[in-house]
């Protein structure tokens, strides 16, 4: 991985969270894909966009993208751009600050490099595989908390048993909630359903990247590129706390797994 393809993907990046900027708090037509799902005419143009851009980088590669049909010719593919136009469209739509442009490139099943823009927080972040995290440039890391109890999750509010968990800020994005762990801002992020991969891919790279632990809900390795393009669950933590995560939400992880 050459530093000028991240270079290339990170200009992509900033030229796509323009776009959408140029309409953030202003007028354009949003509907709901499915009830509490919303997605607008801004999500589809940056797709479009990145689309257009990340093609001509990596002609190999293929497509997995939340506003573009999936299609199985991605599984054949050397590389694969793993995309959120916007993640976090619910903030987008609201005039809220929490949503980013998210980039991730996989090969065999692995991060390459991830990046997000956030341009509503001033905020851009990079990885590649093996050469660390940066946010505006400057290297982050996670917290060294070794306790759970006490620790910092972007969340509105938290179970009862879970009370003795802090919450801070939640963006709508989840990319960003896990650049939160990755830069100190959170501790843990925890999700215990079945979600999409290009919700995470390059989050999950930029938090490993910075020092944190990151794998599914039930302690597993993530994979990229699979067959339907999704994974149970994401746990983001400071590498203190993960294990202790872990064991916490064995019982509600298999639960909802098996369900």
């Amino acid at each position: 991985m050459t530093d000028t393809l991240l270079d290339a993907v990170s200009a992509v990046a900033r030229e796509a969270g323009a776009l959408a900027m140029n309409h953030w708090r202003g007028d354009f037509e949003q509907w709901e894909k499915s009830p509490g799902n919303p997605v607008s005419e801004v999500d589809l143009a940056v797709d479009q966009l990145l689309q257009d851009r990340l093609a001509a980088l990596d002609p190999e590669a293929g497509w997995l993208s939340e506003e573009t049909a999936d299609s199985a010719e991605r599984l054949l593919l050397p590389r694969v751009w793993v995309v959120d136009p916007i993640d976090g469209t619910r903030d987008f739509v609201r005039g809220r600050r929490g949503w980013a442009i998210s980039i991730a490139l996989v090969e065999g099943g692995r991060p390459l490099l991830g990046v997000l823009d956030a341009p509503a927080r001033g905020e851009h972040w990079s990885a590649a595989a093996g050469t660390g995290a940066l946010r505006n440039g400057q290297l982050v890391r996670p917290s060294r908390i070794t306790t759970l109890s006490g620790a910092r999750v972007p969340a509105d509010v938290v179970p009862r048993i879970d009370s003795d968990l802090v919450t801070v800020e939640k963006p709508n994005s989840i990319a960003l909630r896990m650049a939160m762990v990755a830069a100190g801002e959170a501790d843990l992020v925890a999700t215990l359903r079945w979600g999409f991969e290009w919700d995470i891919a390059a989050a999950a790279l930029i938090a490993q990247e910075a020092g944190a632990t990151v794998t599914d809900a039930r302690g597993n390795t993530l994979r990229y590129n699979s067959t339907r393009g999704d994974a149970f669950g994401v746990l983001a933590a400071s590498p203190g706390i993960h294990a202790e995560a872990v064991s916490r939400l064995a019982e509600r992880a298999n639960s909802a797994f098996a369900r």
